[in-house]
């Protein structure tokens, strides 16, 4: 017997935005290609981690990084979410190599492999670990 055919998607389509990736596409910078663009737009979940605004303010407060918006906003006016860092999360950073340096990154590869998320990334390291990673 023939399945029933419904509009559902087969999967759902639910990503971890890495903190380049979030200000850029809340920037509408033209490194963000327009299909990515679409993609978080289109996606069923996107998500924006909170380790993700902790190295946003430390990279503020030092010169590093400078932005015209208020993260909180920002992210909600654009139907992102915020995701939490969790016992489980902290727990998962030992399973992620310590082949790159940076922490912030390593917790978003965690929070990727324990949420089973999409992690878009630009970073080409990060993109080296195993697991549901896009490098863009």
């Amino acid at each position: 017997m023939p399945s029933k055919v419904t509009n559902r998607p087969v999967t759902d389509v639910r990503l971890l935005l890495d903190t380049h990736v979030f200000i850029w596409f809340l920037e509408k910078s033209h490194r963000l290609k327009d299909h990515i663009d679409s993609m978080i737009t289109e996606s069923d979940e996107a998500w924006i981690s909170v380790a993700s605004i902790w190295e946003m303010e430390i990279k503020r407060a030092s010169g590093k990084l400078s932005y015209d918006f208020d993260p909180l906003d920002a992210a909600s006016q654009s139907g992102i979410e915020w995701l939490p860092v969790t016992v489980r999360h902290a727990m998962a950073i030992s399973d992620v190599a310590l082949d790159h340096g940076d922490p912030f990154d390593r917790m978003l590869v965690a929070q990727a492999q324990v949420e089973g998320v999409t992690l878009l990334t630009v970073d080409a390291r990060v993109a080296e670990y195993p697991g549901p990673i896009r490098l863009l």
